[in-house]
């Protein structure tokens, strides 16, 4: 099968990445059956190659100025020109991608990561997000403690609760993949800002539309009492007492493995979406490591959390990943040019 790069359908606006655009979903089924007929786009059905696109948490809070954690990225325009691209690889692809999955970060009120869980002994208040990091050793010393009016998360047991948190980032700074940085709150299930952006939502519709197929949505991030960067697992499986506190999602894995390739964008390059790689890679690795050829990343479609006032910029360890990945046999592409010519695609 031979790629033929299509064009960008007439409905598309790059101005429209903007936080106040909402699609019209009927006239975006309407666009894509003329589109489909137009360029005789098939079902994803009679695909003999089967190409699933994952999108990470391209949702408004991450991307846009107005949401509670912008991505930004160096450039300061980082994931408002990453949402775009996005966008145009996939219209511009719609007949060589047979599957569209868009991961969500869906959060509650309150959970381990947020102010709203924990005390500052010296103050007696929520603690800042942003710029408070929480260790193992303040938690031993009294610095910080779980809100006790919080204890109906571990069904009333306060003192279960103090022991687990105190495990918790304990675990965190073992596997030494993050520590435990309190963030603003973001993507709270049923507020704006856990939209998808209007122009991916409007992408993957289309895409859907025209290709007789469902367009997946993945939610993680739900259990107060773990982190859950990655959709594959959560931060911290098994509590100080070995029960179990979440699990892996493993169907989800066992769904994506069985595409011929899987492609993977999304936010943040240095939080989720390498998190997400990981642990997929992790699989991969244990299962049969050629299958690392069959993953495709879009360095140009995702960027790193920086923030300026906290001194913070993870860009470096998005960086030292995207190596890791090339590495390990995945292939990083830009999202322009025809997919044919990426290494090791047979289209």
């Amino acid at each position: 099968m031979k790629n033929q790069v299509l064009p960008i359908p007439g409905l598309f606006n790059p101005n429209n990445a903007k936080w106040e655009y909402r699609p019209n979903l009927r006239n975006v089924f309407l666009a894509a059956q003329d589109w489909r007929q137009e360029h005789a786009v098939h079902a994803s059905a009679s695909a003999k190659t089967k190409i699933a696109l994952m999108v990470i948490d391209t949702q408004k809070d991450f991307c846009f100025p107005e949401g509670t954690l912008y991505v930004g990225g160096r450039s300061g325009t980082g994931a408002i020109d990453d949402s775009i691209r996005t966008a145009e690889f996939i219209y511009r692809n719609l007949d060589i991608i047979t599957s569209t999955v868009f991961t969500m970060d869906t959060h509650f009120a309150f959970q381990i990561f947020f102010p709203s869980f924990w005390i500052d002994a010296k103050t007696g208040l929520s603690p800042l997000p942003s710029i408070t990091v929480i260790t193992a050793e303040q938690i031993r010393r009294g610095d910080y403690r779980p809100n006790p009016a919080l204890s109906w998360i571990a069904n009333g047991n306060y003192t279960w609760l103090l022991k687990y948190v105190e495990h918790y980032v304990a675990e965190l700074e073992r596997t030494g993949k993050y520590v435990l940085l309190l963030w603003p709150e973001h993507c709270l299930i049923g507020d704006e800002g856990h939209a998808l952006v209007g122009i991916l939502n409007e992408a993957r519709m289309f895409h859907s539309y025209a290709r007789f197929i469902q367009s997946e949505v993945q939610i993680k991030g739900g259990n107060p009492l773990t982190e859950n960067y990655s959709i594959f697992r959560p931060e911290v499986l098994l509590a100080h007492d070995s029960n179990v506190v979440a699990q892996k999602n493993a169907m989800f894995t066992k769904q994506l493995l069985q595409n011929d390739y899987v492609i993977i964008a999304g936010q943040a390059a240095s939080h989720c979406v390498k998190s997400s790689i990981d642990d997929f890679l992790e699989e991969i690795l244990a299962k049969d490591p050629s299958l690392a050829r069959k993953v495709y990343i879009l360095e140009d479609c995702m960027s790193s959390v920086v923030i300026p006032a906290a001194g913070l910029d993870f860009t470096p360890q998005a960086e030292e990943a995207l190596q890791k990945y090339r590495d390990a046999g995945m292939h990083v592409v830009k999202s322009v040019g025809p997919m044919e010519n990426w290494p090791d695609m047979v289209l």
